[in-house]
């Protein structure tokens, strides 16, 4: 099987799959899944949705990459439509969350030398987040499990504080601070939510201290939590936004936007990547892109969520415990000494895709347009299978 000759970094299972449609996909052998998975929030209008498939077939029938000395016509509009839907004044594009996250950090570190000289340098994000591989992006991640010894020397000027803790904001700005970074929901650290208050307090407190403030969207961005930014339901207004994931429909592309005092910091050299907002990935960004903005979509997004977490708290499970999250970011304590872990793979094996995040919760991020019917079967094999567990 595939994890005998891949390097198996990511503990994979022993499945190979083939296809896909809508938010169903099928292995080598047949078996069906229903998808609550969706590539780890990234394919966010499913598998074959044929407008997506079409925009793909023709931008590579023109271009599929042009180096970065130049633009392309797909990429000009991309970033002029995701700008304007975005209210932000400027784009960088990469190709992961990791990537968009580097992004910011550098952005931010520069932003500090220019307001305030080496000493204003502190990268703040908050305990429980996670921000990506990169021994950067590891080190800004606020969780010791992501910290390994053998990783050492970690980068330095980063410290954390404690998400929704009023007191803490207190007192951990000053003038050594050059950005405060908000994961918008703590995806891998439990699908943990963040007071739009405390967001908004901390974020002037970051002001305050001549720091700029930024959101990690790697994974909350782009409808997955039913507005287009989560940042904008939280309301403290960053300059920076990292994004990645199911921005392009499963095509690789991340990247952050900037406004405000954020807008102008990146000169030419500053950053760069060789495959970053190639033409594939813009008309593919394109796609999901105007697919967010129909009438009703979004609103969809949350009226799926809620469906599924009433249903889910309706039957009452002694194996479940806290059901929170936002749109289609869904996280479902399991209780009663049950591992997350030992549920995903039962559920596998009865064919419904899930994830966890840490060893306690139980996380569904379903692509954006599932279908009821979908949900429904999916949430009968959630259902029958808790009960054994």
């Amino acid at each position: 099987m595939g994890s005998k000759i891949v390097v198996n970094n990511y503990g994979s299972f022993d499945v190979v799959l083939t296809h896909g449609q809508g938010s169903t996909v099928w292995d080598a052998d047949g078996k069906k899944y229903i998808d609550f998975l969706a590539g780890i929030a990234v394919n966010s209008l499913g598998h074959n949705f044929k407008p997506l498939v079409d925009a793909i077939k023709n931008q590579a029938e023109k271009q599929i990459h042009i180096c970065n000395y130049f633009v392309s016509d797909v990429g000009v509009q991309f970033a002029t439509e995701l700008l304007k839907a975005t209210g932000f004044e400027g784009a960088y594009f990469g190709n992961s969350g990791g990537e968009g996250n580097e992004a910011a950090f550098k952005l931010a570190r520069k932003y500090g030398y220019l307001n305030g000289g080496e000493k204003r340098h502190i990268i703040y994000t908050l305990e429980s987040s996670f921000h990506g591989r990169t021994l950067a992006t590891l080190t800004a991640t606020g969780q010791d499990k992501f910290h390994p010894p053998y990783f050492a020397p970690y980068v330095d000027g980063f410290k954390t504080i404690k998400a929704n803790d009023w007191e803490a904001i207190k007192t951990a700005f000053d003038d050594t601070t050059a950005a405060l970074m908000i994961e918008c929901v703590q995806g891998e650290g439990g699908v943990n939510m963040i007071d739009p208050a405390w967001a908004k307090a901390a974020a002037d407190a970051a002001r305050k201290a001549g720091a700029i403030v930024m959101a990690d969207e790697v994974q909350t961005g782009f409808g997955r939590t039913g507005t287009l930014l989560a940042s904008d339901a939280l309301g403290f207004e960053p300059e920076v936004v990292s994004f990645a994931k199911g921005v392009a429909g499963g095509v690789p592309m991340g990247g952050i936007l900037f406004r405000g005092k954020a807008n102008g910091v990146f000169k030419a050299g500053d950053h760069q990547s060789t495959f970053a907002g190639n033409p594939l990935a813009c008309a593919a960004g394109l796609v999901v892109l105007h697919e967010l903005q129909k009438p009703g979509f979004l609103e969809s997004v949350v009226q799926k969520g809620d469906y599924i977490r009433k249903s889910i708290a309706s039957w009452n499970s002694p194996n479940t415990g806290d059901i929170r999250g936002k749109g289609l970011m869904i996280g479902v304590d399991i209780v009663n000494g049950k591992s997350a872990l030992e549920l995903e793979k039962k559920l596998l094996a009865n064919g419904l895709m899930t994830s966890t995040a840490g060893a306690n919760t139980l996380r569904l991020v379903p692509p954006l347009n599932i279908s009821q019917e979908e949900i429904d079967e999916g949430l009968k094999i959630l259902k029958s299978t808790l009960e054994t567990l």
